[in-house]
């Protein structure tokens, strides 16, 4: 798995874009600059396999209908998330205005499922807290998990926005503490990591760690 990564956006949000099979890819989180993902897919000739959002924050998103109108694929969003995340009171202005319209989600996302994109396979892992619908993705050949806004490298998401859950997020981060240490985390903002260094050096996951278990 080629994973090639994008900040976009006032928020520097990162962008993901997992090349598989077939000159296809799976792209993670468009939140913003849509011209310049467009040059990056049509220069590395790549198609669109699907478009999955960890969750439904206007900056994880914005670049979807630029994106959509070049490459039509299937979009995947928690139901949580779904409910308001292209609802006009889904801003952050002045950077990021609301959706201009609203998207159909072609996808809902749930707990255990696995869905396989471009050869690309991962599993969800339901992670709320940071928004009511917030999933990590888990690919557990690749060792390699894509968590949003649930788990930064040295922090993790705030739980201050609507929808916001501080318990709910101290559950999820349990659940990642037990996954192993050598597991990569590509987060939806700053660097990539990996779980047993942020069970060290993160004081919200080392709190969390207690002995493996099956997630």
């Amino acid at each position: 798995m080629n994973v090639d990564t994008l900040a976009l956006g006032p928020f520097e949000a990162n962008s993901y874009v997992l090349a598989g099979e077939n000159r296809r890819a799976l792209v993670i989180d468009p939140g913003a600059e849509a011209d310049r993902l467009v040059r990056y897919l049509e220069t590395r000739g790549l198609g669109v396999a699907a478009y999955v959002l960890t969750h439904g924050h206007i900056d994880h998103l914005s670049a979807l209908p630029g994106l959509l109108a070049r490459f039509p694929a299937p979009v995947a969003l928690h139901p949580a998330d779904a409910a308001w995340a292209f609802a006009s009171r889904n801003t952050m202005q002045p950077f990021y205005p609301p959706p201009p319209a609203p998207l159909t989600v072609a996808r809902e996302l749930a707990e255990g499922q696995s869905w396989t994109d471009a050869g690309l396979t991962y599993r969800i892992l339901e992670t709320p807290g940071h928004t009511p619908g917030s999933v990590c993705l888990f690919f557990e050949q690749e060792q390699a998990l894509f968590t949003g806004d649930t788990l930064f490298a040295g922090s993790v998401g705030r739980t201050d926005l609507t929808g916001g859950d501080s318990r709910a997020l101290a559950r999820s981060l349990k659940r990642l503490a037990a996954l192993p240490d050598t597991v990569s985390v590509y987060p939806g903002h700053g660097p990539a990591t990996a779980i047993g260094r942020e069970k060290k050096a993160n004081y919200f996951l080392r709190e969390k760690q207690h002995a493996r278990q099956d997630i």
